[in-house]
């Protein structure tokens, strides 16, 4: 199983996978994981993989859930190491998740993965928002970036660096931030980020930034210097038609990008839809489909339908397989996506 060859075959064109070759990628991760991956080795050397891939891409989906594959939150959280393949050869790296909902979680990344993950997001930013037409060598990208260190500062550095851009990155401690803000609001949320507010109001003195990567309880912090800021990729749960009415009256020149981030696959690009945000995974290395429980099994959930979020996480150095305590509707494909996306996701705090 390697990335090289995945690239060669199915890779050309990354917003263009179709479903055969999602489903033919995606068997042949779970013949690698079930032969070589020691959860499930142990755990599903049984299993039927000829009748578990028949029919559909949807169908396979559904089948995948329906056989209890999913892997509970806990036992992932406190077994991540039977996850990761027998003598795997690539570049792995342990990332954690950001902890600001329950405590962190651990995760690896092949190094290849980065790469895929930087050509979706490229593929997607210049087709959907024409990022590439407002950064060029006449005009320069300078970014300010705020979040947890790991896959994050990795993923926005990458981006960064494409367009020709330079990158402040302020690292945030973020464990429990978002009860913080549920229960005592912002302010108590800034005084735990005294060092982050401390450096971006510095760097936002000296520089000339236009471009930011934040939450939106930190945009606040930019209202002084809206009038430079051109473009904004701000994630959370919390995005909301109310959070962006705000963002474009207050940063009138900026265009806005609303992203879903995860620790097991990165960033997913959005678009805004009038008051609804649609998000589309990076098929085939992730596919996210809203569920629904119906006398007894799972199906995926009709347009505009909300349901648990089921997600398959696949890739030569992870298989995960999980429901997410979190709902969302299930959408059609939008230009330049070919494939289902999920939108306005919710999460109810524990």
């Amino acid at each position: 199983m390697d990335y090289r060859d995945i690239l060669d075959k199915i890779y050309q064109t990354p917003l263009q996978v179709g479903e055969k070759e999602c489903a033919e990628y995606l068997r042949g991760i779970f013949e690698f994981h079930l032969n070589n991956t020691p959860y499930w080795r142990s755990k599903w050397k049984h299993l039927n993989i000829d009748e578990l891939f028949q029919g559909s891409l949807m169908e396979i989906f559904e089948k995948i859930f329906n056989s209890g594959m999913a892997v509970e939150e806990d036992y992932l959280r406190n077994n991540w190491l039977e996850f990761v393949p027998d003598n795997y050869r690539g570049r792995i790296r342990f990332y954690q998740s950001s902890g600001t909902t329950r405590e962190r979680a651990i995760g690896h990344w092949d190094r290849e993965y980065l790469s895929i993950l930087h050509t979706y997001l490229r593929e997607a930013l210049d087709r959907i928002y024409d990022l590439d037409k407002i950064y060029d060598e006449s005009h320069q990208m300078r970014a300010l970036a705020h979040g947890p260190y790991g896959w994050y500062q990795d993923e926005i550095s990458e981006l960064v660096w494409s367009y020709g851009g330079v990158l402040y990155f302020i690292g945030m401690e973020t464990d429990g931030l978002k009860k913080v803000y549920h229960d005592q609001g912002l302010d108590a949320v800034l005084k735990l980020l005294d060092p982050l507010v401390k450096y971006t109001k510095r760097v936002m003195r000296k520089d000339r930034i236009n471009t930011i990567r934040s939450a939106p309880p930190l945009m606040s912090l930019f209202e002084e210097h809206a009038e430079d800021i051109e473009t904004i990729m701000i994630s959370g749960v919390g995005i909301d038609s109310i959070l962006f009415s705000y963002l474009h009256e207050t940063f009138e020149n900026a265009i806005l990008i609303p992203f879903y981030g995860y620790y097991g696959f990165g960033d997913l690009i959005g678009i805004q839809k009038r008051e609804n945000f649609w998000y589309y995974p990076n098929w085939p290395f992730t596919l996210i489909f809203p569920l629904k429980l119906t006398d007894g099994s799972y199906r995926i959930v009709r347009y505009d339908e909300r349901g648990k979020v089921g997600m398959v996480i696949a890739r030569p150095e992870l298989l995960i397989i999980k429901m997410e305590d979190e709902t969302a509707i299930r959408v059609p494909p939008e230009n330049p996506f070919e494939w289902d996306g999920f939108g306005n996701p919710e999460r109810t705090l524990g």
